[in-house]
């Protein structure tokens, strides 16, 4: 094997560091970009595939030793650092880290174990920890058959398909314990005894466990708990949970790891607690109560969903079958464990909700936005039912992105000519981005016109392999010069996908007027939802029609790919939700970061930080009660944006064909939002309010702001 060969390997093999430095990424596609798509853009793949002969040749023609050896020594000085952030801010957990549970990580679309936000969210802050030094493990499963990808069939309905990976092609390798053996962990489940395997991947400076039920003394069956995110029916699900949360923390013990901090991402994680709790009674001779109490002062538990049918609900028989071990091993009453899960602990027939358990026991609590925190305060008053609503001990943090895994690679060189070349490592500086408003509004608009060709002909090009597979008559490419709006997410009722043809003939009128707006779609529906599919469905068929041929697209199979690359080009980004259903909603942050502009609904993130002039609000903060009038209203709103400002806006040029007024709108969207929102200021926040409290055993609960 040639030395390049080695160092490609060394570059990509034992760290995801690659994964947030696009410089690393262009490596491979200058020396065979067709191979490294097909390779889902994972360099184990590529490196298998690739013929040696071509490998050498390429990477002299690409110049590829030099900038080889510049990533090496970029990698091997992050691992090394001893001058960051968390270092002087989070030193408490610097011997017993944050251990960051979640069920899914959106680390890259090479590792298909996330299905959307909630995992993009949890891929960003691992990231981040690594950024900015805060000690961190992160805690989840590997699903063997990932989630699923999206086909789009012939009526346009979308197809779920498995697509299995090797672990070999994944930078993931089995977790040594301290007896220096690969670990393994057990989970009582009835009947039974699971196991699963711990591996280990590196995101920069933060280890990321992962559990693979394919053992070999697992059944079949069991082996195949761990196959698919969020498959199959209950049973399944809260084991799942159970593996996640029992064995997540089994894993860190077996690996000598004692947490100062345990962050549960979302309800799925919270049977965390009640492992942590059977361990310091069965080990630490704890008494119950007092076990309890200490497993939830050390907790942080972040709620992400106000939609009512985003929290499990596990039928009262189900729970009871499932958590025996738990509560004979806490030493508590069956139905004492349950009670802790039941919005009404007298109710023994009511369902168990692990969202419940999680507020009732974690210290301190936080929804995602400031809204989000004062939705979710009202959405769980009844667990404390004396006090006031503004009591509820439920505060917030709002999230923000991992910026340097969503900026294009262009914008990040224009930023090291006017910022220098570390500006990222100040990213959440405010006085930093003041300096956006410097730049030339000319450089801007050269620069998003080279990324938003790109882009198109990304679109250009899945769209048509989308009708050749259909048999239908390949789409007219998309106009390079129109204003191009993009909306990309998961589709479900509640975000609106299909808001903006409530009125298909205003919108004709709109897109293909003097002058037009392209509309770019992209997203897709969880297996089971079929009312998500039909707007899939509805949307691309929209796409079809002969008012909207060369004006709209849907782009099939939405993963982090498609979306990195629908927020790097777009113009302008449409969030239409129901307010108040969104609980923060990141994609827009991604196309700030890019030189794009907001469009959304006063809901989520936007809430808080739109001026007036850093993007567009659609609508007030006023909601009528009845969905269908909130419907009509929201939708007249965007159409008369449109029309009176945003297309107008665009449109008007000067002398030198500059949309000035428009890109002093980008400057200052980035200088008022960019810092704002970036991942690293969340991480700051988590570690101040939340982080190093709960590590020093503050018994003080989280309230609202």
């Amino acid at each position: 094997m040639s030395t390049l060969h080695e160092k490609l390997r060394e570059l990509t093999e034992n760290n995801l560091w690659w994964t947030w430095h696009p410089r690393v990424r262009a490596i491979f596609r200058d020396i065979d970009f067709e191979l490294f798509l097909s390779s889902h853009e994972n360099p184990l793949v590529f490196l298998r595939r690739i013929d040696p002969a071509r490998l050498e040749q390429r990477a002299m023609d690409v110049d590829a030793p030099a900038r080889i050896d510049r990533s090496l020594r970029q990698l091997r000085a992050h691992l090394t650092r001893d001058r960051v952030w968390g270092q002087l801010n989070a030193g408490a957990l610097g011997a017993r880290p944050v251990a960051y549970f979640c069920m899914e990580f959106g680390i890259h679309e090479s590792l298909p174990i996330y299905s959307g936000g909630l995992g993009i969210l949890a891929g960003d802050h691992l990231k981040s920890a690594a950024h900015v030094g805060v000690p961190m493990v992160g805690v989840g499963m590997l699903y063997h058959q990932g989630y699923t990808s999206q086909v789009l069939n012939k009526e346009f309905w979308q197809e779920d398909v498995v697509e299995p990976f090797q672990v070999e092609d994944l930078p993931v390798r089995p977790a040594i314990g301290k007896d220096g053996k690969p670990t393994r962990v057990s989970v009582e489940l009835p009947g039974r005894t699971v196991f699963a395997k711990v591996l280990e991947a590196k995101v920069g400076t933060v280890r990321l466990l992962l559990l693979d039920t394919r053992d070999p003394e697992n059944s079949e069956a069991d082996q195949a708990l761990g196959a698919r995110l969020y498959g199959g029916d209950q049973r399944t699900r809260i084991q799942q949970e159970l593996i996640l949360g029992v064995g997540g923390h089994r894993a860190l013990r077996a690996l000598g790891i004692t947490p100062g901090v345990i962050h549960l991402n979302e309800g799925h994680c919270a049977f965390a607690m009640l492992e942590l709790a059977r361990h310091r009674v069965q080990d630490d001779g704890h008494e119950p109560q007092r076990a309890i109490r200490e497993a939830g002062s050390t907790t942080v538990f972040t709620t992400h969903t106000p939609v009512e049918a985003g929290h499990d609900r596990f039928p009262a028989d189900l729970a009871a079958e499932h958590l025996g071990f738990l509560a004979n091993g806490i030493g508590l009453a069956l139905d004492d464990v349950l009670g802790l899960g039941r919005v009404n602990p007298k109710d023994h027939g009511a369902p168990f909700l692990p969202t419940v358990l999680a507020l009732k026991l974690a210290r301190r609590t936080n929804g995602v936005s400031a809204l989000h925190g004062q939705v979710s305060r009202a959405m769980w008053q009844v667990l404390w039912p004396d006090r006031t609503e503004d009591e509820v001990p439920i505060g917030h943090v709002t999230n923000g992105v991992h910026l340097m895994s969503w900026m294009s690679l262009e914008l990040d060189q224009l930023l090291r000519g006017h910022f220098g070349q570390n500006w990222a490592r100040h990213q959440s500086n405010p006085e930093l981005w003041a300096r956006i408003e410097d730049i030339d509004p000319n450089e801007i608009w050269e620069l998003k016109r080279i990324m938003k060709a790109r882009m198109l002909r990304f679109v250009d090009q899945r769209s048509a392999k989308t009708h050749e597979r259909l048999g239908r008559e390949p789409a007219p490419p998309l106009d390079p010069d129109a204003l191009t709006i993009g909306f990309s997410r998961r589709f479900v009722p509640y975000k609106r996908p299909d808001l903006l043809f409530r009125d298909p003939d205003r919108l004709a009128k709109i897109v293909n007027g003097k002058n037009p707006v392209n509309l770019l779609f992209a997203g897709r529906a969880h297996p089971a939802d079929h009312p998500g599919k039909s707007i899939i469905q509805r949307v691309a068929n929209w796409a079809e029609d002969p008012r909207f041929k060369n004006r709209v697209a849907f782009v099939e199979n939405y993963n982090i790919r498609v979306g990195r690359t629908l927020y790097q080009g777009v113009d302008a980004w449409l969030n239409n939700p129901r307010r108040p259903l969104e609980a923060c909603g990141t994609s827009g942050m991604k196309v700030v970061m890019n030189g794009g502009l907001h469009v959304s609904i006063l809901d989520g993130w936007w809430a808080e930080c739109f001026d007036g002039k850093n993007g567009f609000a659609i609508g007030t903060t006023e909601t009528p009660a009845r969905e269908d009038e909130q419907d009509a209203r929201d939708a007249e709103a965007l159409y008369r944006l449109l029309e009176e400002e945003i297309v107008p806006l665009y449109y008007d040029r000067d002398k030198r064909g500059i949309p000035r007024r428009w890109v002093r709108r980008v400057q200052r969207s980035m200088r008022t939002l960019a810092w704002r929102f970036s991942a690293d200021r969340m991480m700051k926040d988590y570690v101040e309010e939340l982080y190093v409290p709960a590590a020093l055993g503050s018994s003080k609960r989280m309230t609202a702001p």
